[in-house]
């Protein structure tokens, strides 16, 4: 009934979750709510300077400023961002990990190349897909020069983000394709030939058995392709540096936090309405996600 003894003794499995308790707060729970706190002041990353209570002000100058247009292009451009990137990536990763379960020859292979681009990491992805898309020398310019069209790449006003939400799809998808697959393996075969005796078709059989089954794997990708869409802004800074119509919010919380002015209440409102964006989305996906699940 006791497994760590009587009287004190039974302190050990609390004093053993203190240290990741503290972990967390001082790493992640403090800083946070320290960034909701400087969001409200006029904090310089400057030490020993004064620090003043500003109200909204910051959040203020963030919308309604002489370039909140330049914001609100963020804005709108990091939600397009996370809808292309969420459908498509999800989309793609299922399609694969469906093909990959039919058993081939060599899927474990298969299995490995497609979640290697997630191994490799932001700065060797992000200069590979530079050289490939080299607009003088590059390979796709070549294949391009084929059919006689022609582009800048990542130095293309309108196409660049683009190309850098391609990137993105390409790196992360076969992290979405193993989640997807181990949920489809733990799908019982006996289902499929229960479905196969009745005269289902494949189609029929992925809509009746397969989707419902992998549902929660389904809403797990989606929540995890959102939050990492809202947050990329590596693939940004090692292709285009947010020039040619590519900054995103997570690019503005970077850029005003380390190479921008000394302002840091100023980033730390635009990082509290960022949480607030990605919040929303995550709550209204998982009450859609999970009314799904109940249903089937």
């Amino acid at each position: 009934m006791y497994p760590f003894g009587r009287g004190s003794k039974r302190l050990i499995p609390y004093l053993l979750l203190l240290i990741p308790l503290l972990l967390y707060v001082v790493f992640y729970a403090g800083p946070s709510v320290m960034t909701v706190i400087y969001s409200f002041t006029d904090m310089k990353n400057v030490p020993g300077t004064e620090v003043n209570f500003v109200g909204l002000d910051n959040y203020k100058s963030l919308l309604f400023s002489g370039n909140s247009s330049e914001r609100w292009a963020s804005i709108g451009r990091s939600l397009y961002f996370m809808f292309v990137v969420t459908i498509l990536q999800n989309g793609i990763a299922l399609l694969v990990a469906v093909v990959l379960n039919q058993r081939l020859k060599g899927d474990k292979a298969y299995r490995a190349i497609f979640f290697l681009p997630v191994v490799l990491g932001v700065a060797v992805v992000s200069l590979i897909w530079s050289l490939m898309f080299d607009p003088i020398s590059g390979p796709v310019q070549q294949l391009y020069s084929v059919f006689g069209y022609k582009d800048t790449f990542f130095g293309s006003f309108t196409h660049a983000f683009n190309y850098i939400i391609f990137v993105q799809i390409w790196m992360y998808m076969g992290y979405s394709m193993l989640i997807f697959l181990a949920g489809l393996q733990s799908v019982p075969r006996d289902l499929y030939e229960a479905g196969h005796i009745d005269g289902t078709s494949r189609w029929q059989a992925f809509r009746s058995i397969t989707f419902p089954l992998i549902a929660p794997s389904f809403t797990v990708n989606m929540l995890l392709s959102i939050i990492g869409a809202m947050q990329t802004f590596d693939i940004i800074l090692a292709t285009t540096d947010g020039n040619f119509n590519t900054r995103t919010m997570a690019y503005d919380v970077y850029k005003e936090t380390f190479r921008g002015s000394l302002d840091m209440g100023l980033p730390a409102a635009l990082s509290v309405l960022q949480f607030l964006v990605v919040l929303v989305f995550v709550v209204v996906a998982v009450k859609q996600m999970r009314q799904r699940e109940v249903e089937y």
